[in-house]
């Protein structure tokens, strides 16, 4: 039974699939009923392999006809497959039905591909939506009552409780808490909110608690705007794919008026007789079909993708494979895009009485109780320092040593308590520890006060702030790092009157870290002639510019919500009609789906920025951009020369039939053979 609704499953949702294959078994069963002879199955067989992947075809094609008023390539490869099985049946050369069988399979591999882009936007949607809860929990008369998204109502109060998602944008009425919005916003670091400040649907709570005012309908919160969005940007279609569609059109009409007008003129106007003209319309619409255009097309983007998908690259259909090649601009997220998306320690500065590994090991003594982004990346930082530095040293080389690091600003590569003798990071216990949001902690390691936090914060313990300390960090927070100050005070619990008798021991800088690839990328991707490149981020401008100057982009939009990625990038394609975005979050999806090429990261990336894009770097190698815009150009040269080819056999086919040179089965020939030909030269891209 399970089996069974399985299998009903799989057919339901790759009917075009099934078909196509269903349709290429029968085919081969035909003809090798014809090759034994056995006309009866064949008859059979070939019928019944016409039907099932021919139907989806003349289906669409007889409705394009009535509705439309408009004839295509459907309704062509129709009328010429039957024409072929027709002509075969008449003349006995049953070889015809064969190669009319063919030109059905390709048309039923076609729409089998294009219904899986098709089935992309919804997958996206479906993707989005799980993004916030189902239920959300409103205060009622003093009681708390679980109820559906869609019954909240402007002025309602619902309750958000640590680790929870915010269900609905809100205003928050009480509480504190940290909430990380970079599925939405693109912020590289959680947010302190407090009381007035604006909540979204979809971000992650911290470790407060909230008591949130509902104060716009639910189907108007920015997650639900983000979903719209990316549906709108699927759906509008491309000027290129509108062009492809009216030139299909063209064709069709072209051709059927012409095979009429082949069918009936030639005995009134050159005294033809009836058999050889109609003879010479059915080997005109073979010989006409678009088979050859369309395996110059396809069979090179399908190398391409494959080999792209050899390198890391996978391009989701073949139309992106073109599009990444004409790419004229180039925008980038900054949040685990061209950063890792990870906070670490990026330098760690000391006065003279402390070595920069004993500012570290402090400062980690207490964080190591915080679940705050800032003190995970100091404890991580110090357990990594050590390792990579435990070599032992005499006392005067590591004074020596970290008197010069500690004139740099640099690390010192001493070796430290923090391990233990099996080598794990053994910090020393700290007690009484407690968290200020937003400014701090504090805490009781060996028998001394630790305070670490930001400047206003520390000021509270300490006399004054070392003017060289003060100078290195001002430097650094105008480059967008965040700095952490470290004191101690020689007292445990000290009295109110001997509170600020702390001393500074040194600051951290930490930071959002450049891909080490990113740099090489940005001038990669200027010497293969991209015009523009530009960096989009939720996050401040300092941190913006600072990430922009080290990778070697001049053009920044900071502190942007998804629907401004949008509006730059319709502003981009304007501009320069084909542009690509790179992004890895939630936040990036519209901007993505709008895009002439949407480029995920596939590790760091989120499921609708996967769903989303039209290629996903698998290793979140930046470089792979540069090899994906290669393998486009190259695509595209390719299809440009099988184009050429198609068509100049066609055009031969056509003359030489008008001229009665040829007869059908050289047509036919002349037909399969260019096509294997172009098949072949598409190939090429598999090296």
């Amino acid at each position: 039974m399970l089996y069974s609704q399985r299998l009903n499953q799989f057919t339901r949702e790759h009917a075009d699939t099934v078909a196509a294959l269903l349709c290429g078994f029968l085919l081969f069963l035909g003809w090798f009923a014809l090759h034994l002879g056995w006309l009866g199955l064949a008859f059979l067989l070939l019928p019944a392999a016409y039907i099932i992947g021919g139907y989806e075809s003349a289906r669409e094609g007889l409705t394009t006809l009535f509705k439309e008023k408009e004839l295509d390539v459907d309704l062509l490869m129709i009328v010429a497959a039957i024409g072929a099985a027709s002509l075969g049946l008449w003349r006995r050369e049953y070889h015809l039905i064969i190669d009319g069988a063919i030109l059905i399979l390709i048309f039923a591999i076609s729409g089998a591909l294009e219904g899986y882009t098709m089935q992309r936007t919804e997958r996206s949607i479906r993707s989005l939506m799980s993004l916030t809860p189902d239920t959300a929990r409103v205060l009622l008369q003093g009681r708390e009552e679980e109820i559906p998204i869609g019954q909240l109502k402007v002025g309602d109060e619902i309750v958000v409780k640590p680790g929870e998602l915010i269900p609905t944008d809100g205003i928050i009425l009480s509480g504190y808490s940290t909430l990380n919005q970079a599925a939405i916003t693109g912020e590289s670091l959680p947010v302190e909110k407090t009381v007035g400040a604006e909540v979204f649907a979809g971000t992650l709570n911290g470790y407060g608690a909230l008591q949130i005012k509902v104060h716009k309908p639910a189907q108007s919160s920015l997650i639900q705007r983000v979903i719209r969005l990316v549906e709108q940007a699927k759906t509008e279609a491309p000027p290129s794919q509108e062009f492809i569609d009216r030139f299909e059109k063209g064709y069709a009409k072209v051709i059927v008026v012409a095979g009429i007008l082949l069918a009936t003129l030639p005995p009134f106007l050159w005294g033809w007789d009836w058999e050889t003209t109609i003879y010479r319309a059915l080997t005109f619409l073979v010989v006409a079909s678009p088979c050859a255009l369309m395996a110059a097309i396809m069979p090179t983007l399908l190398s391409g993708i494959a080999n792209g998908a050899r390198q890391g690259i996978l391009f989701k259909n073949g139309a992106q494979l073109e599009k990444i090649g004409q790419v004229r601009a180039i925008a980038f997220d900054k949040t685990g895009t061209l950063t890792t998306g990870q906070l670490q320690v990026f330098q760690v500065f000391s006065i003279s009485e402390y070595t920069q590994q004993d500012v570290l090991k402090a400062a980690a003594s207490v964080e190591s109780y915080s679940e705050h982004s800032i003190g995970k990346a100091i404890v991580q930082a110090a357990g990594e320092t050590v390792r990579v530095f435990s070599a032992r040293r005499s006392a005067n080389a590591e004074r020596s040593v970290g008197a010069a690091s500690r004139r740099e600003g640099k690390a010192v590569p001493v070796e430290s308590k923090l391990l233990n003798p099996k080598g794990d990071l053994n910090l020393v216990d700290a007690i009484q520890v407690q968290a200020i949001p937003g400014q701090g902690i504090v805490g009781i390691a060996q028998e001394q006060q630790i305070i670490v936090g930001n400047a206003v914060f520390v000021q509270q313990y300490v006399t004054n702030l070392p003017e060289e300390l003060r100078k290195m960090a001002q430097s650094w927070e105008q480059e967008g790092k965040t700095v952490v100050w470290v004191a101690k005070n020689p007292t445990p619990n000290p009295s109110p009157q001997a509170r600020r008798g702390a001393e500074v021991m040194g600051v951290i800088a930490l930071a959002d870290e450049v891909r080490a690839e990113a740099a090489a990328t940005i001038t990669r991707l200027k010497k293969l002639g991209v015009e523009q490149i530009v960096m989009l981020t939720g996050d401040n401008q300092e941190t913006a510019h600072s990430v922009a100057k080290a990778v070697g982009i001049d053009r920044v939009y900071a502190q942007l919500l998804p629907e401004d990625k949008l509006n730059i990038i319709r502003r981009l394609q304007q501009q320069y009609q084909t542009v690509a975005m790179v992004g890895d979050g939630i936040n990036d999806a519209p901007a993505l789906a709008q895009a002439s090429v949407g480029i995920a990261m596939g590790v760091s990336g989120s499921d609708v920025a996967l769903e989303t894009a039209d290629i996903v770097l698998m290793a979140d190698r930046l470089e792979k951009i540069a090899v994906a815009i290669d393998l486009g150009r190259r695509s595209q040269a390719i299809v440009k020369q099988n184009i050429v080819v198609a068509l100049s056999f066609i055009m031969l086919l056509l003359v030489g039939n008008f001229l009665g040179n040829i007869n059908l089965p050289i047509g036919v020939i002349g037909h399969e053979g260019s096509t294997v030909l172009v098949t072949l030269s598409g190939l090429r891209l598999l090296k």
